[in-house]
């Protein structure tokens, strides 16, 4: 490898041979494929993550890396591996933070990808309230104008007891919310600069997601 983490070292960027995995692997998402490359999947992709995530841990805390395989069970699209990496910080059961490496480059995120039904009421009702509401409306105009995205599943329509000239009505029609950052893969990603990069982005959804873990909170719903 000519940049990036080495096995067994701390962290000092992602390899080349991490996104050159995974555009080989997006061309073709085979048992084939990913069992002739599986060491730069191991040495370039995991290795780098884990070294990434023990370095931010003091901070933020410890993240759990995901599996590289799908699920696939009631997919469509039965592709046996995800064409990136991701590690989550689970501050609230189903709220926390993101980091994620592709062939695309580097994604960090705040917030809450799912959410129960009970969790959609919660959140509404915060919301709805003017105290809750306008605070939330805040955080999120300070994230938009660092150049942070506001992301998660949305509504196309109003939701139901919720009129149009609802002031926060955008945020009513989440359903789920999380703050995001896309970098691409520019120079300063094979160095220890990455680190870097996701801590002030981390620092910067902290916010949301204390809001989120306080109004909303983990489901009190049985798992399915």
């Amino acid at each position: 490898m000519r940049r990036g983490t080495l096995v067994g070292m701390g962290f000092t960027g992602f390899p080349d041979e991490a996104f050159v995995f995974y555009e080989g692997l997006e061309a073709d998402n085979s048992k084939t494929y990913f069992t002739r490359h599986r060491h730069f999947y191991d040495d370039a992709v995991r290795a780098p993550m884990l070294a990434l995530t023990e370095e931010l841990a003091e901070e933020f805390g410890q993240a759990q890396l995901f599996r590289p395989y799908r699920d696939v069970r009631y997919a469509k699209d039965k592709s046996p591996y995800k064409t990136h990496q991701g590690a989550f910080v689970d501050l609230v059961p189903g709220i926390g933070l993101y980091v994620q490496i592709s062939a695309d480059g580097l994604y960090t995120a705040g917030g809450c990808y799912t959410q129960a039904s009970d969790q959609v009421a919660r959140y509404r009702a915060a919301v709805d309230d003017d105290l809750t509401g306008k605070s939330l409306a805040a955080l999120v105009a300070a994230l938009q104008a660092a150049g942070h995205t506001l992301e998660g599943d949305r509504l196309k329509t109003k939701p139901r007891g919720f009129s149009d000239d609802h002031p926060r009505i955008d945020l009513l029609r989440h359903r789920s919310l999380h703050a995001g950052h896309r970098f691409p893969p520019e120079p300063w990603i094979h160095t220890a600069e990455a680190a870097d990069r996701v801590r002030e982005t981390w620092r910067a959804f902290e916010p949301l997601v204390e809001w989120l873990g306080t109004h909303v909170r983990a489901s009190d719903l049985p798992r399915r």
